[in-house]
């Protein structure tokens, strides 16, 4: 990126849509010291925003995929050598997520938010696509289904999550926690739901609910971490960074390293989901840090302002090195950049050199502006998906 102080070159952006993911499953191989994932494959595949992966079974997976203008249901086959995906919802008025097969059914239940903002849950029939509501009254983020009429699911209430149990047929609906988080998971082999409760804000706690008693207890305390997910057997995988750590509740005392990632495609794990017989794994993460550079470069070189910004968090922050904040804000960039990109039709950054490194990027520039020539160097710092902050040197 170029910092137009000195000839120019600036970025930032607000956040247009959602955090660039993809969904990849692997094989879990059991070794001697623990466990190894094999045969990865990202299984979406696709610019944008894919996510939410849960199994349909052994060796499908459904999970919220974005296509042109919308987020649908979409199936992978696993079976299948370069399946074309198939999709379960083909909503034009909204958008589907937290896609999960209904108990002994083929139909599939997601969450629809509509472009008015309405957001409820439905229930889509395998084949023909149809929907049909299944909850009227609530505002459900991420639900998780107990058996085939109760649904367990974290709730919108007063822009805070509440865990709620669902009674579909009778169209009961009881809270019974509040500041929860957007983990909800059946535990295998029990009567019990997994839950995050986000209580203290110093460090957040899983919890189980038994549906039919109402009782409450905790499990372990997770730090800040909140996506998990379950193994077979009553192992609990819980996702930091580009790692996942396992922990059993009934002979560990701490959680222990399950794999750590060295992809650099892999990066900040949240949603996981392994198979029913605990042979494969589906995870979502971000992609490398490198596209969200090359995304803006190539915006710039096309002088596409809204691009330009996207891959940037709305409080990007701008320093001169080592570290004298320029300025802040996505709207600030805008700003400093709309009218340039208007008035330079010469513009054009030629990339030199890219170093990546964990979750920065280093680019050595060849800048053209209004007949100039320079060099420059731009230091990109990405977090939770998008461009955090730049530095110039």
């Amino acid at each position: 990126m170029k910092n137009i102080i000195f000839i120019t070159l600036l970025i930032s952006s607000t956040i247009f849509g959602q955090v660039d993911t993809e969904v990849h499953v692997f094989d879990i191989e059991k070794i001697e010291n623990g466990y190894n994932l094999i045969n990865g494959k990202n299984i979406s595949n696709n610019k944008g925003y894919d996510n939410q992966p849960s199994f349909f079974d052994d060796y499908r997976v459904v999970f919220s995929s974005f296509r042109t203008f919308n987020v649908d249901i979409a199936l992978y086959n696993l079976r299948m050598n370069n399946p074309e995906l198939y999709y379960i919802s083909e909503t034009q008025y909204g958008g589907e997520y937290s896609p999960q097969r209904i108990p002994y059914s083929s139909d599939v239940s997601a969450v629809r938010l509509n472009k008015s903002g309405l957001q409820r849950f439905y229930r889509y029939h395998f084949k023909s696509k149809k929907h049909t509501l299944l909850i009227e009254d609530l505002k459900v983020a991420y639900p998780t289904w107990y058996d085939r009429n109760t649904v367990i699911a974290s709730v919108i209430v007063n822009d805070s999550l509440e865990l709620f149990i669902c009674d579909i047929p009778n169209k009961k609906n009881i809270s019974v926690a509040k500041n929860v988080g957007r983990s909800v998971h059946k535990i295998p082999n029990s009567d019990l739901i997994s839950f995050v409760s986000k209580e203290n804000k110093d460090y957040w706690l899983l919890k189980s609910l038994n549906p039919n008693t109402k009782e409450i207890k905790t499990i372990t305390s997770l730090g800040k971490s909140e996506d998990v997910t379950w193994f077979p057997d009553g192992t609990l995988l819980i996702s930091k960074g580009k790692s996942i750590y396992k922990f059993n509740p009934t002979t560990d005392k701490k959680p222990s390293l399950f794999y750590a990632f060295s992809d650099e495609n892999i990066n900040n794990i949240t949603r996981m989901a392994v198979n029913k017989s605990g042979t494969k794994i589906a995870i979502v993460a971000e992609v490398s840090p490198r596209h969200l550079a090359q995304e803006q470069l190539d915006a710039y070189n096309n002088r596409d302002i809204d691009a330009f910004l996207k891959p940037f968090a709305d409080n990007v922050k701008v320093y001169n090195f080592p570290n004298e904040l320029s300025y802040e804000g996505v709207t600030k960039m805008r700003e400093r950049y709309e009218n340039f990109f208007k008035n330079t039709t010469d513009l054009h950054c030629e990339l030199l050199n890219r170093i990546v490194y964990e979750n920065k990027v280093i680019d050595h520039e060849l800048v053209t502006v209004n007949g100039q020539k320079f060099k420059a160097v731009a230091i990109y710092t990405i977090q939770n998906g998008k461009i955090a902050s730049v530095t110039f040197m």
